[in-house]
């Protein structure tokens, strides 16, 4: 019987067993999660506590990868306090624009050491585009949202792209466009399919002031000169009494959001 050529070329048929039996190499560019993925989580701790939700996810490893986007503004402490106690290295990302008031950056540091964050990551923007688009850094003052895509959205984004999810602080009761959102929900940012996790949407002021005392929490410097809601600090003014927590973000401008968060997104669920 012939020997086979090593050097002959592969028939049709052995070409198919020879792909068929090759272990193919590539890169999962489906979406982590779907909307039926959230809708799935908001059932699933439908009528469970804060707490219980949160161990849920964390401990039992419901959303992969998961980190905490915090600006260590004015009710910051509590999500990241309610996390802490579950896992204090649970990634903490924090955008530093270089506009944020120095009391947020001396806020930030107390409570780091005071819950014992040992995963707190500084993210900062490009510094070539930065010098290329915002070289005077007052970007703010006639294009604001050019201003958080270079300082905010764009490091978020490449931040996040190494989690599966993350965990914000919003809050319904803060303005009327986050008065529909669920716990959780998918990013639409971009194509990821992160799920994106709100554990206090559901939480009143009167909530947030309670647990803020009974864990003797400190409060940013700000809230007691009427700053309820604290970004950068060319964008953010005091607020009067009885007006809309947020109202003093971008005063003056249509824009309601940085653009992390944007209205019109969340599913209403």
């Amino acid at each position: 019987m012939d020997k086979p050529d090593p050097q002959a070329p592969f028939t049709q048929d052995e070409a198919t067993d020879e792909a068929l039996d090759r272990k193919v190499d590539r890169l999962n560019t489906a979406p982590r999660f779907s909307e039926h993925d959230a809708v799935r989580l908001n059932r699933m701790f439908r009528g469970s506590s804060t707490q219980e939700m949160l161990e849920g996810v964390i401990k039992g490893d419901l959303a992969g990868d998961l980190a905490v986007v915090s600006s260590f503004g004015a009710e910051s402490v509590v999500l990241l306090h309610l996390i802490a106690q579950v896992d204090p290295n649970v990634p903490v990302l924090f955008l530093e624009t270089g506009k944020h008031f120095a009391e947020t950056l001396r806020y930030r540091d107390e409570v780091a050491k005071r819950l014992g964050l040992t995963n707190l990551n500084v993210l900062t923007p490009d510094a070539d585009e930065l010098a290329e688009k915002d070289e005077s850094g007052l970007r703010w003052s006639y294009d604001p949202d050019g201003c958080c895509e270079i300082r905010k959205v764009k490091p978020l984004a490449k931040a996040l792209a190494h989690y599966d999810g993350s965990f914000t602080g919003r809050k319904a009761f803060q303005s009327s466009t986050r008065a529909q959102l669920p716990r959780f929900e998918v990013d639409t940012s971009d194509e990821q399919g992160r799920l994106k996790i709100n554990p206090l949407i559901d939480w009143s002021a009167e909530d947030i002031v309670a647990y803020l005392e009974d864990h003797d929490l400190p409060r940013h410097p700000l809230v007691a000169q009427g700053f309820p809601s604290i970004g950068c600090e060319p964008c953010t003014h005091r607020v009067a009494d009885g007006e809309d927590p947020r109202s003093g973000r971008w005063k003056g401008w249509d824009k309601t959001e940085c653009g992390i968060h944007k209205p019109g997104e969340e599913p209403f669920l």
